[in-house]
């Protein structure tokens, strides 16, 4: 039988958790609701869900504090985040994502918008091809125990790290825009904007530590990872 995808709603207003909820319900998800950050803990410890729907205003700790607090649980760390947020501005967005939201969307939303975001990191999640081991220049990734060793180190990164990083190594040496990172890795919806990948390919940089140095920015053209750490870059 297949399994229900369990959905934390992280909200603090009864009417749209209930809404979220609903249309949820009615698509196939399985919706639990969480008023705060307190209850969402209680839930993740009980049940570790497949999608957290993380409001950014919350009553005691912040949807921001409880993403970074998420990301640095071991249990709870590949659990992908979508940020639901009344703040659209870009640095309030990119705030999210440095967090360690995978995605946010905006109030008002539709509904289709949320079940293509929801769908859209879940689908990320999966491995591309389970069983695939690649290796580049003494960083390895094994798509089917969902790790990443660097000099035979284990090295912690998140589920759309995680894609696109397998991406990248599956494409070694060729130069990737914007926008073909956007479709391979986000997949072919239209609702991410150019910026969310040089935020996570920041994020990237930062898990890889001295392996960072791989993952090269190619001015005007995009990025691309190398067989070799550049000269200057410490190994």
């Amino acid at each position: 039988m297949k399994q229900v995808p369990r959905v934390l709603i992280v909200e603090d207003e009864p009417a749209i958790a209930e809404l979220v909820a609903v249309n949820l319900r009615h698509n196939g998800f399985q919706p639990v609701w969480a008023e705060d950050g307190i209850a969402a803990q209680r839930e993740i410890d009980s049940v570790l869900p497949d999608v957290i729907l993380l409001d950014w205003m919350l009553p005691g700790q912040s949807g921001l504090a409880l993403a970074r607090k998420w990301r640095a649980d071991a249990r709870a760390r590949a659990v992908p985040i979508l940020m639901l947020t009344a703040r659209g501005d870009e640095p309030d967005k990119v705030a999210g994502l440095d967090a360690g939201a995978d995605d946010y969307i905006s109030k008002p939303f539709s509904t289709q918008e949320l079940l293509a975001r929801i769908r859209a990191v879940l689908r990320r999640r999966a491995p591309e091809h389970a069983g695939d081991i690649v290796a580049i220049a003494g960083l390895a990734l094994d798509a089917s125990t969902h790790r990443v060793t660097w000099k035979d180190k284990p090295v912690k990164v998140g589920p759309t790290e995680f894609k696109l990083l397998q991406y990248l190594m599956k494409h070694p040496e060729r130069v990737h825009s914007r926008s073909q990172l956007l479709d391979k890795v986000w997949g072919d919806h239209v609702f991410i904007e150019e910026r969310t990948v040089d935020v996570h390919v920041k994020r990237l940089r930062e898990a890889l530590g001295p392996a960072g140095a791989l993952i090269e920015t190619v001015r005007g053209a995009g990025y691309r990872i190398s067989g070799q750490i550049p000269v200057g870059s410490a190994a």
